[in-house]
């Protein structure tokens, strides 16, 4: 039976939700730098900005409070940041590419994934949009290979599976994830996979938590973003903390995990991790932060 979240049944008294980038493989630095970030360079003509469009990208996708977020709301915000940069309007023969169509479709309600992009070909900015993530997808097939998950992440999956039903869920594609999840040998622990096709974090979750007490439900992440899914649905949030993995994980193998499933992590031992995890994403990117101090 495919691990979808249509054949998702109940089997245990736990559900855990996690993500994948960032949170349970350390991908997401070579995802952006070298897969995201390079097609953005070629595919919206921004060669001439290229210092500038990587630092944007970056501090978007992997050092902000941004961290995490839908690849498409990623790529207008870059492309805003990019519009806003001083450096940038003083360029002489170079103009921003117009992102207003994309900015447009980002507010519309509509899911962000590529099949809502193929139903809107006939607008120029989303035909690229959509040339850019399958560009992004074949990049992520061709590169990303053998980077294992973080230390004790095997661990923890192995422990929560005899309590637990555990779901991916994540803004990768669900292709990407099966094959990074079936390289490990870790897919047989999980219940169903929800990838980007499957809908927001949220509404996954929403999904997955059908049977469960939400106390007994568990989001783990690596974003803001992965917290405020948990949030909307009333479920606890173990946060991996950036550029602090392998000591998240342990601190969640050796402490928070026996916390969850004995009912112990709401409240007070949550609210310390998060706490923690706040203060490493900033909001104001470094070079704002700089001409601040400049001004």
């Amino acid at each position: 039976m495919e691990k979808t979240i249509e054949n998702f049944r109940p089997a245990h008294p736990f559900l855990v939700c996690i993500d994948s980038d960032g949170c349970a493989y350390d991908v997401m630095e070579v995802k952006h730098k070298e897969c995201f970030c390079p097609a953005a360079v070629n595919l919206w003509d921004l060669q001439a900005v290229d210092r500038y469009a990587r630092e944007a990208w970056e501090f978007v996708n992997l050092y902000s409070v941004d961290r995490g977020i839908n690849r498409f709301l990623a790529l207008e915000k870059v492309l805003e940041m990019l519009d806003e940069r001083e450096e940038v309007k003083r360029l002489t023969g170079f103009s921003m590419p117009a992102h207003d169509q994309l900015k447009a479709w980002t507010r519309s309600g509509e899911t962000l994934n590529q099949q809502s992009l193929e139903t809107h070909m006939d607008q120029e900015q989303l035909a690229r949009t959509l040339r850019w993530s399958e560009d992004c997808n074949r990049r992520i097939r061709e590169m990303v290979r053998g980077v294992p998950p973080f230390p004790y992440v095997r661990e923890s999956l192995e422990k929560l599976a005899d309590h637990a039903d555990i779901v991916i869920v994540s803004a990768t594609s669900t292709e990407a994830l099966l094959r990074e999840w079936e390289e490990h040998r870790l897919l047989p622990l999980v219940s169903a996979v929800c990838g980007q096709e499957a809908g927001s974090k949220a509404e996954c979750i929403a999904r997955a938590m059908k049977g469960y007490a939400p106390s007994r439900c568990l989001m783990l992440g690596d974003a803001p973003g992965d917290a405020a899914a948990a949030g909307k649905n009333g479920i606890l949030f173990y946060p991996i903390r950036p550029l602090e993995e392998t000591d998240s994980w342990q601190e969640f193998y050796q402490e928070y995990l026996d916390a969850f499933l004995e009912e112990r992590y709401e409240g007070e031992l949550q609210r310390k991790a998060e706490e923690r995890f706040r203060r490493l994403l900033p909001e104001t990117p470094p070079w704002k932060q700089e001409a601040k101090r400049e001004s």
